[in-house]
């Protein structure tokens, strides 16, 4: 994921200090049921497609227009799969974040997959049976997406009834 203008602007005033963001992970699937899969360029990982959301903008966009940016194929959003406060990230360089990710389940409608910008070293569609190795996060994403399953979201760690 490149880092957004406004993310550097922000950085050159706080520094490394941590920065809560949101976050918006693709599940992409097509009619036949394969997920849409990037091995990034900078760890050499395979993951879903994800992005933080410029100001303004409504996580269905940042969905639509990230899976378009880094693999050229076109979706619709159909619904929200979970949201969740990730775990802080420490990058490379000392920067700190962490994401309130909001998962949705998409259905590529149109485009063919290939690498179309420079976060991605590869684009493939993969069956459920041969997936290359991926996070915990991504395979649960992709497990809700084949789901008949409500929103996911942690629970209160303690709750009180009134």
């Amino acid at each position: 994921m490149a880092t957004p203008d406004f993310i550097r602007e922000l950085r050159a005033t706080i520094g490394h200090r941590p920065l809560f963001l949101p976050g918006v992970t693709s599940v992409v699937l097509d009619e036949d049921g394969r997920v849409l899969l990037v091995r990034r360029a900078d760890d050499g990982r395979w993951t879903l497609i994800g992005g933080i959301p410029e100001p303004g903008e409504e996580p269905a966009e940042t969905a639509v227009r990230e899976v378009e940016e880094e693999t050229a194929v076109h979706c619709v959003v159909e619904r929200v799969l979970a949201v969740e406060a990730t775990d802080p990230i420490r990058y490379p360089n000392g920067d700190v974040c962490q994401f309130l990710d909001i998962s949705l389940a998409c259905r590529a409608v149109g485009g063919e997959a290939r690498v179309n910008d420079d976060e991605s070293a590869e684009v493939g569609w993969f069956t459920l049976d041969a997936l290359p190795p991926l996070s915990e996060h991504a395979l649960e994403r992709i497990r809700l997406a084949g789901a008949d399953e409500p929103t996911w979201f942690a629970q209160p760690a303690a709750q009180t009834l009134r």
